[in-house]
């Protein structure tokens, strides 16, 4: 199933949850939001449809870095007294080396951990939760860990504290119900799917 209708289904269970809590028109709005993203989110490992739009081009980063490391070495030489100096001029020289390995398939790991910053420098588990679990996501094969049941846990612990941060009651299931959409819609016993989903991972690699 392609990422659109993991979008819809996902959006359509906000819809419903909307409803159930008889919320008002901007809540339920929110709810579909909530619920559309949630249902493309076991999507982010990898070779997932979701991974390569969520992040920049590697070159941008790459190109930044470089440029970063060389204002560096520059500043040291100008700036700094000599064992600043060279100290100054080797972490640039890093920077250089490091950005010279930034590859498309690393920019989701540095995307997780922007979202980690973001998440410390705002005050939010949730970001910092769900920083983590973008992290955890780039390293792990496709239809594994973030379509199994610690997946679901996972980002249940994700979705109870963004509600606690939004004071919005039904904001946890609507995330919970969007991600628990994407995990049937992509189970093996449907027509369309050839593959299955290792739902109960690490106990059983079975596909279901």
């Amino acid at each position: 199933m392609n990422g659109t209708s993991h979008a819809v289904i996902g959006s359509a269970t906000g819809f419903i949850i909307a409803n159930s809590f008889q919320t008002s028109p901007s809540v339920t709005l929110l709810f579909i939001g909530l619920g559309g993203v949630s249902g493309l989110m076991p999507d982010l490992d990898i070779d997932g449809k979701l991974r390569g739009k969520i992040t920049l081009s590697h070159k941008v980063i790459r190109l930044s870095a470089l440029i970063i490391g060389l204002m560096l070495i520059l500043y040291s030489f100008m700036e700094k007294a000599v064992e600043e100096r060279w100290l100054g001029v080797g972490i640039g020289f890093l920077i250089v080396v490091v950005s010279s390995l930034i590859k498309q398939k690393h920019m989701l790991t540095i995307t997780g951990i922007a979202v980690i910053v973001g998440g410390f420098s705002l005050g939010e588990l949730w970001l910092i939760l769900l920083g983590i679990y973008i992290v955890i996501a780039s390293f792990t094969s496709h239809r594994s860990y973030t379509h199994s049941i610690l997946g679901i846990v996972f980002f249940g612990i994700i979705a109870s504290n963004l509600e606690a941060s939004l004071e919005i009651q039904g904001v946890s299931y609507t995330c919970i119900g969007g991600y628990i959409s994407h995990l049937i819609a992509d189970l093996k016993i449907l027509p369309f799917n050839k593959r299955g989903i290792k739902l109960f991972l690490p106990l059983s690699s079975k596909e279901i």
